[in-house]
């Protein structure tokens, strides 16, 4: 496959992707270039300044993959990517230590006026009186956002000897407690905290985040540091803060525009500056070259990405629990839309057994792609399976539970579509899928590409007559299954076949007198 970087990465993640496919490093496109070029390739990767907004991956055909090498994600568009079904990966863990060495950095160099200083001194001055810093021992340190990063600010701090507090909706104070941090609320932080260091992502409800009044609740002299995202931090009121007295110091290490060039920070007081340098050491940029490396190869290889941001992430564990059902489950889907014939609204995927102790989303998701490539023709995955059926009118409801009967684990689909009821199950038995119910009937049979399924009324000869007209039109059986509710009544049977069956061998199977109803099931292919 063809992979285009866009921006400059380590050449540890250049080799990485090199092994496996053809990688065109071409880091001077400009936006129209880059949109002529993008159909193209199956990959992109970037940094945090090209833009992959939704022109240019509506222009992306063949995308498959946007590898973002960093944490952030705000310069894709992460809605265009999911209904386009694009995986969108980063690689959050390759710069958590240069990260929070970097705002540690910021936070001695703003205590001890370090920049100030040094800028004196060069000056010919020595002014020692006019550079009187702070200790921060026993000052206490406000941590917004828990995330890898404000962890690892957390636990270097507690080597400082500074009392730690944290926010963070996602973490419980049990879990804070562990690493040293007193989880409390935001305004309880802000009233408590000598330094507030912000780790979170920019979003909607993050673009100010420390505005003025956050700034109001802050204690006299505070420090605020940011070295996550330009925008949470309110940039017009730390100025005003820092002129009134306010705030003690501000060190950023991004801004809502970059560069800053006409920005009133630049003669701000009592604040600290620097160019995006939070991922800026050696060893970080080869990390995160070949974490986003792996994180793309995964992709185009078929395999779950651990750091999808647009999709079901999935640890290790939970891969090798649930990957073998991933088949299973797409296989379902696709024969319940053929087998239901019409749409459903509402549809019931029960997760039954050992894939039940997991995270599920994936078995979901895997289901609605069977369904979903039967009625569109656009593409579907398990990045997007879910919003097409959302745009589809389908209700999608998701049960677990622990018991699967004499299975030790089973899938289930079902719904109701024109007042008749459908319901397939498999379950996965020796590593290959295994269909064990059709309705009311329940059956062990492989699924095959080809199925043709008859419900007819159980009587002599019926079967053979099915089986001469098949074997006149040189369609071979390769197995049969028989299921009937009762002697002499509706019978249903279950062919998988080594060829398709000719629309005319199909009418004349139908016309059949015993023949009650008549379903071919066309897989793609064995499963």
């Amino acid at each position: 496959m063809r992979i285009l970087v866009a921006e400059a990465i380590a050449a540890e993640g250049l080799e990485r992707l090199r092994r496996d496919h053809d990688v065109d490093e071409r880091t001077d496109l400009q936006p129209g270039e880059l949109l002529a070029t993008i159909p193209d390739y199956d990959a992109l990767v970037v940094r945090s300044q090209v833009r992959v907004d939704a022109e240019l991956i509506g222009a992306a055909s063949r995308l498959l993959v946007i590898g973002r090498a960093g944490v952030g994600v705000d310069n894709v568009d992460l809605d265009a990517a999911t209904r386009a079904g694009i995986t969108v990966v980063n690689a959050p863990t390759g710069n958590t230590i240069a990260a929070a060495e970097h705002t540690l950095a910021l936070l001695f160099g703003l205590a001890r006026r370090i920049a100030a200083a040094d800028a004196s001194v060069r000056r010919g001055e020595w002014r020692r009186s006019d550079f009187t810093g702070l200790e921060l021992r026993g000052k206490t340190l406000g941590i917004i956002g828990l995330g890898k990063i404000g962890q690892a600010v957390a636990e270097r701090a507690r080597a400082l000897e500074m009392t730690i507090l944290g926010v963070d909706p996602y973490v419980t104070p049990e879990q804070a407690a562990l690493r040293g941090i007193q989880l409390v609320d935001m305004d309880a932080l802000l009233g408590a905290s000598d330094v507030v260091t912000v780790h979170v992502p920019l979003s909607r409800a993050t673009r100010h985040l420390i505005g003025r009044k956050a700034i109001a609740r802050m204690k006299p002299g505070a420090l605020i540091l940011n070295v996550a995202r330009g925008g949470i931090v309110d940039e017009a009121a730390v100025i005003d803060g820092l002129r009134d007295g306010r705030l003690g110091g501000v060190a950023l290490d991004v801004f809502e525009a970059e560069p800053p060039t006409a920005s009133p920070l630049l003669d701000a007081p009592n604040t600290l500056l620097t160019p995006h340098l939070g991922a800026s050491t050696a060893e970080a940029q080869v990390l995160v070259a070949e974490e986003i490396a792996e994180q793309v190869l995964d992709v185009l290889a078929g395999r779950s990405a651990r750091y999808a941001v647009n999709a079901p992430l999935l640890t290790p564990e939970t891969a090798q629990a649930i990957g073998p059902y991933l088949p299973l489950a797409e296989t379902l889907g696709r024969f319940f839309a053929q087998f239901c014939r019409t749409g459903v609204q509402t549809l019931t995927i029960e997760i039954a057994g050992e894939p039940s102790a997991y995270d599920a989303s994936p078995i979901t998701a895997a289901a609605l792609r069977g369904i979903l490539e039967t009625s569109t023709t656009e593409r579907v995955n398990l990045v997007n399976a879910a919003a097409l059926a959302k745009a589809r009118g389908i209700t999608v409801i998701e049960r677990k539970t622990p018991e699967a009967g004499q299975f030790a684990a089973l899938v289930t689909l079902s719904g109701e579509a024109g007042g008749i009821a459908t319901t397939v199950a498999g379950t996965v038995a020796l590593g290959e899928a295994r269909l064990t119910r059709l309705n009311d009937y329940w059956l062990d049979m492989a699924p095959v590409g080809t199925m043709l399924i008859t419900r007819h009324h159980d009587q002599p000869g019926t079967v053979g007559r099915i089986g001469l007209v098949l074997g006149d039109a040189d369609v071979n059986i390769s197995a049969m299954h028989l299921a009937r509710s009762a002697p002499r009544e509706d019978a249903l049977m279950i062919l998988a076949l080594d060829d398709d069956v000719p629309p005319a061998v199909e009418e004349a199977i139908r016309s059949h007198p015993s023949v009650v109803d008549l379903w071919m099931i066309r897989l793609g292919g064995e499963r």
